[in-house]
């Protein structure tokens, strides 16, 4: 392995996980950090948590780049097993990429260009040179003592910091709109509010509720949400009030839990004993099939409700008071009902997480709207009268699954 690596024949990460494999002590200081970076770093960091390393890692919020979702997703890899830190530089650049590797005589130093993002890591231009211990020990010890310097200055990032950052945070517009990565994946994975709300999830559930609501813009990927939830649940049941989206929520599911058996429970097919049931509102709430001949009241161990602003109608209340799952989802991007009715009373007023429309334009999750008027002029002889003034048009494109 060369001193100077510049991801043109060897890259930063395939360096790193050979530097993380023998680390006794591990330090992490960038000056941001991306969703697509932790992704590839994380199952390496996991590992050396099992093996008992320390993990300190230091990032800060200057220039708002750093991703919640990247946070989110650290803290959840590595649940209080790294202690991860945000250094407010306030009006001062923060700009150091560096990665310590203690370990005895075998202690070494990466120091350069690279952030935590997959463009630094692997396939980006960029620029480190790797400082070995043994060599250079002056220099090596000047970089743990910096690290130590700043580490004890910054705060713990703690989930009422986390989630004030996440509501607070915008992509910065000088970024462009954020790439996919350039990756061949087996299935889906969370990325963006997806990420944050199945950590609200797990959460939720922890303090004890039993059902939950979360709100989120279309195109922000509830349905996928739904799929990565309950992926962990024996038996899951899906209901809808069209089959159209049952169909959509089929292909949702069968591309990130493949391995397990599902079946429709429509006017046409009455499946029952599939690990994943998709279900007509219509079909399911009738009176014959709530009944233990076609499912036990604990029959399912999750359960989705899409559109979940209609559970005050009869057919889905029937729906939730027969059935006594292990948890509770209702999706929805539009909470309140036009005749007033409180939906949130069916979720034990447990919202577990909301983004709306704005919101998720400004995280880049979704791409801006735009308006169109076309003014409709009525023909001089029309037997029906015409719409007068204009009629406005709304349309977004969808960022994530």
């Amino acid at each position: 392995m060369g001193n100077v690596i510049t991801n043109h024949q060897v890259s930063l990460l395939s360096s790193l996980k050979e530097s993380f494999a023998r680390a006794e002590q591990i330090k992490i200081v960038v000056s941001f950090i991306l969703e697509s970076g932790v992704r590839l770093l994380l199952p390496d960091l996991q590992q050396a948590a099992a093996r008992g390393v320390p993990l300190q890692i230091l990032t800060s919020r200057y220039l708002n780049i750093t991703e919640p979702s990247a946070l989110y997703l650290l803290r959840d890899g590595l649940p209080d097993q790294a202690d991860i830190r945000i250094y407010e530089s306030g009006n001062v650049a923060f700009h150091p990429k560096t990665y310590i590797f203690m370990g005895g005589a075998q202690g070494e130093v990466y120091v350069g260009s690279s952030n935590l993002s997959r463009s630094a890591l692997v396939d980006g231009i960029e620029w480190n040179y790797r400082l070995l211990a043994q060599q250079e020990p002056e220099d090596y010890q000047e970089f743990i003592a910096n690290f130590d310097r700043l580490f004890a200055q910054a705060r713990p990032m703690d989930d009422e910091w986390l989630k004030e950052y996440s509501l607070s945070w915008r992509r910065p517009r000088w970024l462009g709109r954020g790439a996919a990565a350039k990756e061949e994946v087996d299935r889906p994975y969370p990325r963006g509010a997806q990420i944050e709300a199945l950590h609200y999830l797990e959460r939720s559930r922890a303090e004890g509720f039993r059902r939950g609501m979360v709100v989120m813009a279309t195109g922000v990927g509830k349905t996928y949400l739904a799929a990565f939830d309950s992926a962990k649940f024996r038996r899951v049941l899906f209901v809808a009030h069209r089959e159209e989206i049952l169909r959509q929520a089929w292909d949702t599911f069968a591309s990130v839990v493949p391995e397990k058996r599902k079946g429709y429970f429509t006017a046409q097919q009455k499946t029952t004993d599939a690990d994943l049931v998709f279900a007509s509102v219509q079909t399911l709430s009738q009176e014959e099939y709530l009944h233990p001949a076609y499912f036990p009241p604990d029959h399912f161990d999750y359960i989705v409700i899409d559109e979940y602003h209609r559970v005050a109608a009869a057919s889905y209340q029937r729906i939730v008071n027969y059935f006594k799952p292990r948890f509770l989802l209702g999706l929805t991007a539009t909470p309140f009902r036009m005749d007033n009715q409180d939906i949130f009373q069916f979720c034990e007023d447990n919202v577990v997480y909301e983004i709306n429309l704005q919101e998720a334009i400004n995280k880049d999750y979704l791409v801006p709207f735009h308006y169109y008027g076309i003014t409709i002029t009525p023909p001089i002889t029309a037997k029906y009268p015409w719409p007068t003034g204009a009629t406005w048009l709304m349309s977004w494109r969808r960022r994530f699954p």
